[in-house]
């Protein structure tokens, strides 16, 4: 595991997502999201040295985190605005979250999915009532697409990631996590375009400064650690892991964030992303995805880079959805 640290700045600086639209997207959110559990693991407990606290993000509907940054964004549109409807690009998961939460609401969503993306989670969508328009599997044809689509609609675009609601909605999960769990020293969050990740850091960090929030990211596809290490942004290229939630670009809201409130990336392999998601699978019995799977390896690792002694950590279990015709065993 490699790791990439910056030093902490004033407590001044303004990233557009304060802790109070954290609480305010909690309280939008509050009909429609699960609060999900926290569980633990005591085999995995004596392998890391550490005391590790599961945030059951997989068991959100949808099966993922996104359904909070989804929500959050839909509840702030305007009745005029909702009137066309919602459109996004994403690969999976958010595309998943939006679906829902615009059924929901009552209102169209158009989702622009990349032709590579999993069947279970374009199936899902389609579920969910949702349009689905295919691209050619790179950000360029991803956001051109989705844009002809909004002109074609009038409908909102609601990004995956890079949008203050979308942040705020996904520091939700840290909101809770932290009622549940208030002696947490660390939090793990993986990393991919840095939504929950930031939103993490937003409300973790305010509510309590001394806690240390970590990314998680596959060495593969490592634009986090590359520019929390340059001290500028890297843009994410020809990205390559098993961590399909985790193959884009860190975004001009988020990356400040990162910069500037997180500890450090965390990196890991290939093959500790897939011995870890079988070993979870095996030994604390519930199922997550590969994304999910680089922060629990994050953790585990841990001790080889930070020697404060045994720690209570959070890790925040982003999603649970698995094709499971394709288990990378």
């Amino acid at each position: 595991m490699s790791i990439s640290t910056e030093s902490t700045p004033s407590p001044q600086l303004q990233f557009g997502v304060e802790l109070a639209d954290v609480k305010r997207a909690a309280r939008a959110i509050a009909s429609y999201a699960h609060r999900t559990p926290v569980l633990t693991c005591e085999t995995l407990n004596r392998q890391c040295g550490h005391s590790l606290f599961f945030k059951c993000e997989n068991l959100q509907k949808a099966g993922a985190f996104k359904f909070r940054g989804a929500v959050n964004a839909i509840s702030n549109l305007s009745p005029a605005e909702r009137e066309h409807g919602v459109v996004t690009h994403s690969s999976g998961n958010h595309a998943q979250a939006l679906a829902l939460a615009a059924r929901i609401f009552g209102i169209p969503a158009h989702i622009v999915m990349p032709s590579t993306a999993s069947i279970v989670k374009k199936n899902a969508v389609l579920e969910y009532g949702a349009r689905v328009i295919e691209c050619e599997p790179n950000l360029d044809a991803r956001e051109s697409t989705a844009n002809a689509v909004q002109a074609e609609t009038g409908a909102v675009m609601v990004p995956p990631y890079d949008d203050p609601r979308i942040i705020a909605g996904q520091g939700t999960a840290v909101l809770e996590f932290l009622q549940q769990v208030p002696q947490l020293q660390v939090v793990v969050a993986p990393v991919g375009g840095g939504g929950l990740l930031s939103g993490t850091a937003i409300a973790a960090r305010a509510i309590s400064p001394r806690i240390r929030v970590y990314g998680a990211e596959p060495q593969g596809a490592d634009d986090a650690f590359r520019s929390k290490q340059a001290g500028q942004f890297i843009p994410q290229t020809n990205p390559k892991t098993i961590a399909d939630g985790l193959l884009t670009s860190l975004g001009k809201w988020t990356w400040p964030i990162i910069q500037h409130r997180v500890q450090g990336i965390l990196t890991v392999s290939e093959e500790q992303i897939v011995e870890t998601m079988r070993t979870f699978w095996m030994r604390a019995k519930v199922i997550i995805e590969p994304s999910s799977a680089v922060a629990v390896a994050a953790a585990m690792s841990l001790q080889r880079q930070d020697s404060s002694g045994q720690l209570n950590v959070g890790v925040i279990l982003s999603g649970g959805n698995v094709d499971l015709d394709r288990l990378p065993w």
